[in-house]
């Protein structure tokens, strides 16, 4: 095994641990429609990522001029907006932070989040980006829905808003004969008693944008290899015919 390999595996081992403590079965994951032809959500989604969770997480396994060749984006857009302190163009994505006074705040050193995507699924990502709540027991003063007890804070709050965990009225149907919608009253549901900076709708389309963006970069090369498959099996498919013709002539005479 080669040492970049290595590195890798141990990369999956750091990053597994710091969500095992997420929800099981029980939490309804919302549908993330990844789309990584999407440049303009990728680009939104690199924006997003770099401005409000690259003070704590690294993507030290991509560099900065591989992500704005792919997402198209002209080097000195990229170096202005996307690339902070003293980093280069050609550099690995890596943070200041130390690991040591990470660990020391947050009580875990936060995890590199370039496989996350692989580790979790992507609807695991777009619902737990949407699904904190105010709890001061917390000492955050949040928590997560999919993942209980979580010991980050919620970067985005600002934008979604604040979101609280209550009883309120949830639809159930609809009345055949009026047509009106039926209610009713639950406990534990998750609904914004104060709008952040964006509504709920504009909120959604930043999560599902940086959610985008992290699947892609947790494999860069996905769209290539589905391009590169299609080209496989055609080959395969021609391939096939002269296979087939060579094997009824080597049968052809055994009785």
């Amino acid at each position: 095994m080669t040492l970049g390999m290595k590195k890798l595996f141990a990369l999956v081992a750091a990053v597994v641990p710091a969500f095992a403590l997420a929800a099981g079965g029980n939490v309804h994951l919302d549908e993330h429609l990844t789309d990584l032809r999407d440049t303009a959500s990728l680009q939104r989604g690199a924006q997003t990522f770099t401005n409000y969770c690259m003070g704590c997480h690294s993507m030290e396994h991509a560099r900065y001029n591989r992500v704005a060749q792919d997402l198209d984006i002209p080097e000195e857009l990229m170096m202005e907006n996307l690339v902070f302190a003293d980093k280069k163009f050609g550099d690995l994505m890596t943070i200041a932070m130390d690991k040591g006074d990470s660990k020391r705040w947050f009580g875990a050193t936060p995890p590199d989040l370039t496989l996350v995507a692989r580790v979790r699924r992507p609807d695991w990502l777009y619902t737990y980006l949407r699904s904190f709540y105010e709890d001061d027991s917390r000492p955050w003063g949040v928590n997560n829905v999919v993942f209980k007890d979580v010991g980050m804070p919620h970067v985005l709050a600002g934008l979604q808003g604040r979101q609280v965990m209550g009883t309120a009225q949830v639809a159930v149907g609809f009345d055949t004969l009026t047509g009106q919608e039926i209610t009713e009253e639950h406990e534990g549901v998750l609904y914004l008693e104060e709008e952040g900076k964006l509504s709920a709708e504009e909120y959604d389309k930043l999560v599902f944008d940086l959610v985008n963006f992290m699947v892609y970069m947790a494999e860069p090369i996905a769209l290539e290899r589905q391009r590169l498959g299609w080209w496989v099996l055609l080959f395969l498919a021609i391939l096939f015919v002269p296979v087939y013709m060579l094997n009824k002539e080597f049968w052809r005479d055994v009785k």
